[in-house]
């Protein structure tokens, strides 16, 4: 029987408490924060809990992932669609260790991710008990903050503050470790949600005269660019964004992370920056007389050699963590803050404006582009299949309204450079750590947060077969994913540094595949192969018509290259077309 009591609290209220296991309170904070699917996988620290969420099945929808790598990629997917927290739980040693490599991807992407991990009892600690590992040590380089937690009490207050501090500010993973014997105490439950953290400032105040000395460059500006990033979306500053680039005719450029902010056929938008970037946008980075960088953080997949980069420019740098300011690029004005309320002061600040000569630069560019890259890819005349006319098939059966979910490599490329967006929230890959494996759990998640839409995972080959247990996954949950892989028989994008620049010495890259088709079916999943290009509008079009998942594999030419490129390590100047 559960007691209830009133206590007073240090801020004279009362709040009504009761009597609770740990575990228990763990689901119940869960609930309390909106969490309404769970990823992860049971073990013995964890079991408690799993055995208090049996109980709460028509609250929170648990999916159990085939690994708990999958589970935090799932979350990850779930959290980049909806803008909502997502939620992974794993038990102690090999299962907590397992989630690591999504953690890091979260962190260095920016992705708001709350993981629960059980670990060994508290008496344990430190004598290397059974499946015990130091999580907290672990993951300390790549979370924005951890906690362990020994006492059943503290529960409530480290959970509400973990879901804070993952969703406030420059969103990010949060690891919350709970012993064994936390779990199962029984203490006096109350929850409130963190709304502070003495210390924590999450977004800085704007300061509007940095606002209106950006704008006095803005407005004095010949050849003004504008670059921006995630942080666009995830401070939802779509339309401010939208609003300047039209007000201050701007051209404008994105991250791969901050695809699908404005649509891909917006006449300002000239296209995507960074190493396989479109060629207009990377070389007009070395001409433009002010480059405004906005929610982005100057990677050097973006910057290139940092020695040339956009030195002739006066850089004005929009971002709402402090630590990116003047990290990579030196700025001459930087404007801190959430991105939808520093562009809105901007917007004020700005004179309409147009750069018609400017932007027809850009475009006498792309022409270049098309020409030689874009055509050969969407239109080619060879015979072999090629990654960008299975993207332009795509777009045209979708028209630009799915979510596109990328793994890592030469399609993730095509997938970026090609794919088009109607809709913000569209385009989720692994940018930051580059983690092959991502994109099947992660389409996983994109779909369950947001059923209404179609979300298609681009693969390759090899990528794929790193989550490839994630189809029991989408076989148990009946998760209508669509999933696509495009099989040249190589590590693609390895195969292709080493034709450029080692000689083509293929050195372990050259991969033999199992049956793709063959596996999917076994997992009860519609599948179909295409070898041919007569093949291909067909097969998509059933693809996407399907209400179920449905395994495509494409098989593409296996020794084709991404263009443009820019080397490691050279300027943006060097893009190269071929």
């Amino acid at each position: 029987m559960k007691e209830t009591q009133t206590i007073q609290t240090n801020k004279t209220r009362t709040v009504k408490t009761e009597r609770i296991t740990g575990c228990e309170a763990i689901i119940r904070c869960l609930i309390a924060e909106g969490v309404d699917i769970l990823y992860g996988y049971p073990g013995g620290a964890i079991m408690p809990v799993y055995d208090e969420l049996f109980k709460y099945q028509d609250k929170i929808h648990h999916v159990l992932t085939r690994h708990e790598q999958g589970a935090a990629h799932a979350a990850q997917g779930y959290a980049r669609i909806s803008g909502k927290v997502g939620v992974a739980m794993a038990t102690s040693g090999p299962g907590a260790t397992n989630l690591i490599t999504g953690i890091a991807d979260a962190q260095i992407d920016s992705t708001p991710l709350v993981c629960i991990t059980g670990q060994v009892f508290s008496h344990l600690l430190g004598s290397d008990a059974f499946q015990e590992t130091d999580i907290v040590g672990i993951s300390t380089p790549v979370t924005k903050w951890n906690h362990q937690v020994t006492k059943a009490e503290d529960i409530p207050g480290v959970i509400a503050k973990a879901f804070y501090l993952a969703r406030s500010g420059r969103p990010g993973p949060v690891l919350v470790d709970i012993t064994k014997d936390a779990q199962i105490q029984e203490f006096d439950f109350a929850y409130e949600k963190c709304t502070e953290v003495r210390s924590y400032k999450p977004v800085p105040k704007t300061d509007i005269d940095a606002v209106k000395a950006a704008a006095e460059l803005i407005n004095a500006a010949k050849k003004p660019f504008i670059v921006w990033g995630q942080g666009v979306i995830l401070g939802e500053a779509e339309e401010e964004l939208k609003a300047i680039i039209e007000k201050s005719g701007v051209p404008a450029a994105w991250t791969i992370l901050g695809a699908s902010a404005i649509p891909t056929s917006h006449p300002l938008n000239v296209g995507m920056v960074g190493m396989h970037g479109n060629y207009a946008p990377n070389k007009l980075t070395n001409e433009c007389d002010v480059l405004i960088a906005i929610g982005m953080r100057f990677d050097d997949r973006v910057t290139g050699d940092l020695k040339t980069y956009a030195k002739q420019a006066k850089v004005i740098h929009f971002d709402i963590d402090p630590a990116e300011i003047d990290k990579n690029v030196k700025t001459d004005v930087a404007v801190l803050g959430n991105s939808k309320e520093s562009l809105a002061l901007l917007l004020n600040e700005l004179n309409p404006n147009s750069h018609d000569a400017w932007l027809q630069e850009f475009k006498d560019l792309y022409a270049i582009e098309y020409e030689q890259v874009i055509k050969g890819d969407l239109l080619p005349e060879k015979e072999g299949l090629t990654m960008g006319e299975v993207l332009r098939e795509i777009n045209s059966q979708t028209e630009g309204n799915a979510a596109i979910v990328s793994d890592v490599g030469q399609h993730q490329m095509i997938a970026c450079r090609y794919a088009e967006f109607n809709k913000t929230k569209s385009n989720i890959t692994s940018g930051g750590l580059g983690t092959m494996g991502f994109a099947l759990p992660a389409a996983i998640g994109a779909k369950m947060a947001a059923p209404e839409r179609e979300v298609v995972a681009i693969i390759g080959d090899g990528g794929y077969q790193m989550n490839i247990q994630e189809l029991g996954t989408i076989f148990q949950q009946e998760v209508p994913v669509k999933i696509v892989v495009l099989n040249n028989e190589f590590l693609g994008m390895v195969r292709q540094w080493q034709q450029l620049f080692f000689d083509k010495r293929y050195a372990s890259t050259e991969m033999t595949n199992p049956d793709f088709v063959t596996i999917a079916k076994g997992y009860h999943i519609e599948a179909k192969r295409v070898t041919k290009r007569e093949e291909l509008a067909d097969a998509v079009k059933e693809m996407i018509a399907s209400k179920s998942s449905y395994f495509l594999e494409v098989c593409v030419e296996k020794e084709d290259n991404v263009f443009p490129m820019i080397p490691a390590g050279a300027s943006v100047s060097d893009v190269r077309l071929s």
